[in-house]
């Protein structure tokens, strides 16, 4: 692979040239993971957070960066999945299965998004995320999911497509 050619780059992201070609990419991490837990209520978490780029409150599946910080430097997927799933939902996965593992945006940058269901979850604290998120926490039952995304939607927030794969590659069906 060529060296790409740096553009701009700050502690966070950078932008970069191959070629012909521009793309972003993250100086501390091309992973990143999300995760699909489902409560034994049957209740789907999910997390709202306001996302600058889109200048709106998003509905997500819990997420987070793998190793682009230097106290989880080499942590596995699933122990990323694991931490970010108690940082922001407040809930511990006892069995984390890996769903699937894509691109995140092919084009634009060289992240990848490996989605994992995490099982057997016993709730430890209400979550929102460490110092500097601010995190919504949301218990939706399945049986609803569809109908409480339209009122979100009708609300002005965006869903993200994570949580339909995630539901998806899960056998799930909503």
């Amino acid at each position: 692979m060529p060296t790409p050619e740096t553009l701009f780059e700050t502690r966070w992201l950078g932008l970069y040239r191959i070629g012909h070609w521009d793309f972003v990419r993250r100086p501390n991490s091309d992973a990143a993971v999300g995760i699909l837990a489902i409560t034994p209520e049957q209740e789907i978490i999910l997390v709202e957070q306001f996302r600058i780029p889109m200048q709106r409150h998003v509905i997500e599946v819990p997420a987070g960066l793998v190793g682009d910080e230097v106290e989880f430097a080499g942590e596995s997927l699933a122990d990323s999945a694991r931490r970010e799933l108690l940082e922001e939902t407040g809930y511990r996965a006892g069995t984390m299965v890996p769903l699937i593992a894509s691109p995140t945006s092919a084009g634009m940058t060289s992240e990848s998004t490996h989605l994992f269901h995490a099982k057997d979850l016993v709730r430890e604290n209400g979550g929102g995320g460490v110092a500097g998120e601010d995190i919504i926490v949301h218990h939706v039952p399945l049986s609803g999911l569809r109908q409480w995304f339209a009122d979100q939607e009708a609300a002005g927030k965006l869903i993200d497509f994570k949580i339909h794969a995630a539901l998806w590659l899960a056998g799930i069906n909503v």
